[in-house]
């Protein structure tokens, strides 16, 4: 058994010595295993030799007859029991408590190599005048340490007084001298140095109130400055003090001074540390809090916004409009073709129906946003990875053959138009298919890395000649092409050692038996991005959202990680995966939450990629001024590549990263007020809306990816947005930030706007309402649009109660035309396991006005009266098109000539016809083909006032059975304008 342990540990060790060899990084994992295995040894030796030590004085020293007393002989069954177990004792307690010691010390790897490789900050604090490197780098190794003396000391004064004990030399009972000098000596130097140790906690403690969190705030306030400093060192010199006492009762032969010493020890420490403290609070601090909190408040205001990065935020006034009028978005015609209308955690179930192509291809259930040029145009672009799934594979077909060496691989990118939809509500796909085909050129469509990707897969064993792993399926007799991967991904394992190593790891026999592993086998593992880059970059938070983007012929998975503390001094502490949860976590397993634990200093330091085809992973330094990331660099010897490196492709597909913007607008929702006595009342701090398009969850809204111009720049920037409201019950919107998320083209260069925050603050009194009082508008209303003849209320009502399943899209809130216009695309879908939303209609709300149609130019046209003064362009329907292809162009009848009476009756009857199948429509809850009928009724109506006589007009109004009718009139009548519609 102690074989086969041992044989499975050293199989374990390694096939991790051959992984991190295949990607580059051994030695990440050597400084990684070694720094793990000095501590384990240091703490293991030091623990052992305290308590063995002990131990062995204590038993050394023990007196050479028993004190005769009651007490004593009671004893002397326990020693006779002891007694032939002590050998064994003597070695196995300090062993044991060694091992718990040394995996206790092993376990503050990253505390020592950052104390150990950690530079100047260049920043000193306000209160002690230390380097901020003191606090982030050397006061958390510090603490450590002193924590590990104090156990192993209290283990070892635990050892040596039981001992003492049984052995004669430490009476409790007794009414003379209750130690020999012997235990009188060991168990006095022992608390001594015990007593030392606690003393220099107690100093230390002065600095670890730099990060002492409070209601109010992280760091030091009033109270800590003027009672709680000045108490630690009293406390840490009455320690000094104490000590001394212990080490002069050796001489004295009285326990009666150090005890009374540790007595006046724990008075002080209860009066000068707890009572005193409390005191000044409540009859000094707390009658004037506002004004003796004030320096403290303004520590914490200028260190928090330093350390997540909010320093430099440009806050401007913005007191928004709420009144549409025609024309009012002429300033604004380059954001409003940018405005995203496709939702891409929607969307997912369409991408899967339309561009899935097999039952084991699969998208993840939240897409991503990025941008790429197409004819010469940067396109905001919804995209994913077509991955394999293997729970898509029929039951039949799965065995470790299949699972393991033939389905080892996804196939292609899709991507689509993110403000465009077909005139079926579909997508508009421009990269797509099997084999693909689109405007990103040639590349690598192959995934073999991926968020989906099997466990493990053996690959590269076969031959040219006859290749097993499956690639895509064609229209050849076999129905499927089949490849061989020949990349330099993953670990060979052609010799029987390695076939056995991988054996044991996996617990698979096939290894050593299938004749699928041969010479040339490869096996890829570890094959999740962030997973990876975990691995690599032990000491990197990584975002929870990893997307694909093809960089340089290849498909590259783009993570950005993160340089996180929690020592930052006077710097507000968080919850970072309180600070990262919003809907889209909540309603995505494809999104993995950023981690646990406090935080109160952010930096994204690194930007990774993670090869799709061969696992390459490269991890680039972005902020390379971050202390932080220099310390992690030097002690894992320069793994980190410089910023010069990053190639001019895969710069142009660097964005803002989500989980650092959630975390900063987390913070600006208090730390926007600079003012320090404006911060204590609080009046002025904001909430992260809710998300209203989730009407069963009381979640945060996220950010948003949209292409939009703030009021203070010259054109429309690609940008990550969220919106603030008032703290308490008020839905009214508070403040907008925008952040510049297009890291540029420029190879090894970012662009200077990168990173530029951007806060509209709206007056206290503004009464524009927040996506909370819009959503409910649009719930709610009564308002018609010129695409449908019911309003809005009855459209949403009628599809749930049709069966329909409504899904409403995200809310997308936009500074334009001097206010704030919202937009919201709403997806309908048959409420059946096959279904996918189609986007039917889209909402726009602006002041206290709402509009809807099936495209965006007809719902601005109708909030803003017409012609909006805007050309929204690409942001309408992307023409005709089936099986989401998308993109076609609609076919344009000719337009009759006046008095055509053929081609007039010819209208008419297409108005009855149109009318009676919408109507028909509407009673199956049909949406789709309501939307076409009353497509085909406006063209109808449309002809029908072209024919008309002149001087003639033609008056819609169908009966129930649908007839339309002419009136010849020498008057002049109304005639219905291109978009009239009928009311049923």
């Amino acid at each position: 058994m102690a074989l086969g342990f041992v044989v499975s540990i050293a199989s374990s060790l390694w096939t991790e010595v051959l992984w991190f060899d295949s990607v580059g990084y051994e030695s990440v994992f050597t400084t990684q295993l070694t720094t793990k295995i000095l501590l384990f040894v240091v703490g293991f030796v030091i623990t052992a030799a305290l308590v063995a030590s002990s131990l062995l004085i204590a038993y050394r020293t023990r007196p050479i007859y028993a004190p005769v007393t009651t007490q004593q002989q009671s004893l002397d069954q326990y020693r006779e029991a002891i007694e032939p177990l002590r050998k064994v004792a003597m070695v196995g307690v300090p062993a044991v408590l060694g091992l718990l010691a040394g995996t206790g010390a092993a376990g503050q790897w990253q505390t020592f190599l950052l104390w150990r490789n950690g530079g100047d900050w260049g920043t000193r604090d306000p209160q002690f005048h230390k380097d901020l490197s003191f606090f982030v780098f050397e006061l958390p190794w510090i603490r450590f340490i002193l924590g590990f003396f104090t156990m192993a000391l209290v283990m070892a004064l635990l050892a040596a007084a039981f001992t003492h004990y049984i052995y004669g030399g430490l009476q409790i009972q007794a009414r003379a001298e209750r130690t020999t000098r012997a235990a009188r000596t060991h168990l006095a130097v022992l608390v001594a140095v015990l007593v030392l140790v606690r003393g220099a906690t107690y100093w230390y403690d002065r600095y670890s109130l730099a990060v002492k969190d409070s209601s109010l705030l992280t760091g030091i306030r009033y109270t800590d400055a003027h009672a709680v400093l000045p108490a630690k060192a009293i406390l840490a010199v009455s320690a000094v003090m104490v000590a001394g006492i212990f080490v002069a009762s050796i001489w004295t032969r009285s326990w009666r001074l150090p005890v009374v010493g540790v007595a006046l020890l724990v008075i002080t420490s209860v009066v000068v540390g707890s009572i005193y403290p409390a005191l000044v609070q409540r009859f000094e601090v707390r009658p004037s809090e506002k004004s003796k909190e004030q320096p403290y408040i303004e520590r914490s205001i200028k260190a928090t916004r330093a350390a997540y990065g909010i320093e430099s935020v440009k806050t401007t006034p913005y007191a928004a409009t709420t009144e549409a009028t025609q024309g009012q978005l002429r300033d604004d015609a380059e954001t409003i073709p940018g405005i995203r209308l496709v939702d891409p955690i929607v969307v997912s179930p369409t991408f899967k129906q339309l561009q899935s192509v097999k039952s084991y291809y699969a998208f993840p259930d939240a897409l991503d946003v990025d941008r790429y040029t197409v004819d010469g145009k940067t396109r905001d672009t919804v995209v994913a990875v077509r991955e394999l799934d293997l729970q898509g594979v029929p039951t039949n077909q799965r065995n470790w053959l299949n699972d393991h060496t033939v389905y080892t691989h996804g196939f292609g990118v899709v991507a689509a138009y993110g403000n465009q939809r077909t005139a079926d509500g579909e997508p508009v796909f421009y990269e797509k298919n099997i084999p693909q085909t689109g405007p990103l050129g040639q590349f690598e469509p192959r995934v073999y890395f991926g968020e989906k990707s099997p466990q493990y897969s053996v690959v590269g064993a076969a031959s040219s000649a006859s290749p097993r792993e499956f690639d895509y399926p064609d229209n050849s007799a076999a129905g499927q092409k089949n490849t061989t991967y020949t990349g330099k991904g993953g670990v060979a394992i052609g010799s029987f050692a390695r076939k056995a190593a991988y054996a044991l790891k996996y617990r698979e026999l096939n290894f050593l038996l299938s004749d699928a592993v041969n010479s040339d086998s490869r096996i890829l593992d570890h094959r999740t991005p962030l997973e990876r880059v975990k691995r690599v970059a032990p000491w990197l938070t990584a975002d929870g959202n990893p997307y694909p983007a093809v960089v340089d012929g290849r498909v590259q998975w783009i993570i950005d990680g993160y340089t996180t503390s929690a020592d930052y001094p006077y710097s507000r502490l968080t919850e970072i995966d309180n600070a990262t949860s919003d809907s889209t976590t909540a309603r995505s397993s494809a999104v993995t939450p950023i981690g646990t634990g406090q935080v109160n200093y952010i930096r994204n330091s690194v930007k990774a990629t993670v090869d799709a085809y061969d696992g390459s992973i490269k991890l680039y330094a972005w902020d390379d001024q971050d202390p932080m990331l220099k310390a992690w660099s030097k002690a894992f010897h320069n793994t980190v590549r410089p910023l010069s490196q990053i190639s001019s492709d895969l710069m142009s597909h660097l964005r803002y990263p989500e989980d650092l913007f959630k975390v900063q607008r987390q913070m600006l929702t208090r730390y926007h007020v600079t003012d320090a006595a404006s911060f204590y009342g609080g009046q002025d701090f904001w909430d992260v809306p809710e998300d209203p398009a989730q009407e069963e969850r009381n979640v945060d809204q996220p950010p948003y990816y949209l292409t939009l111009k703030m009021p203070d720049q010259d054109s429309a920037k690609f940008s990550l947005t969220t919106t603030f409201k008032p703290v308490g019950d008020r839905q009214v919107l508070s403040g907008f930030l925008a952040v510049d998320a297009d890291a540029g083209k420029e190879a090894g260069k970012p662009s200077p706007d990168y990173g530029n925050l951007r806060l509209l603050e709206l007056p206290k009194d503004s009464q524009v309402k927040g996506p909370g009082q819009v959503q409910n508008d649009i719930g709610s209303s009564n308002q018609t649009s010129p695409a449908f003849s019911l309003t809005l209320s009855q459209f949403l009502n009628n599809a749930r109660q049709q069966g329909s399943r409504v899904t409403l899209g995200n809310l997308l809130t936009l500074p334009v035309g001097g206010g704030l216009l919202y937009v919201q695309p709403i997806y309908v879908s048959a409420n059946t396991t096959t279904a996918f939303p189609l986007s039917r209609a889209t909402v726009v709300a602006f002041g206290n006005k709402l509009a809807w149609s099936d495209t965006l130019d007809g719902a601005l046209d109708g909030l803003f009266g017409g012609n909006s003064g805007a050309t929204a362009g690409d942001s309408g329907t992307g023409g005709t098109g089936t099986g989401g292809t998308g993109g076609g162009t609609p076919t344009t009848p000719t337009t009759p000539k006046p008095g055509d009476a053929a081609a007039l009756a010819k209208a008419l009857a297409d108005i009855q016809a149109a009318y009676a199948d919408g109507q028909a429509a509407l009673k199956k809850g049909d949406f789709a083909a309501y939307g076409d009928a009353q497509k085909a009724l406006d063209d109808a109506i449309k002809r029908a006032v072209a024919a008309a006589p002149k001087g003639g007009s033609v008056t819609v109004n169908p009966t129930p059975s649908g007839t339309a009718t002419t009136t010849p009139s020498a008057s002049s009548t109304t005639t219905p304008s291109p978009s009239t519609t009928t009311t049923p």
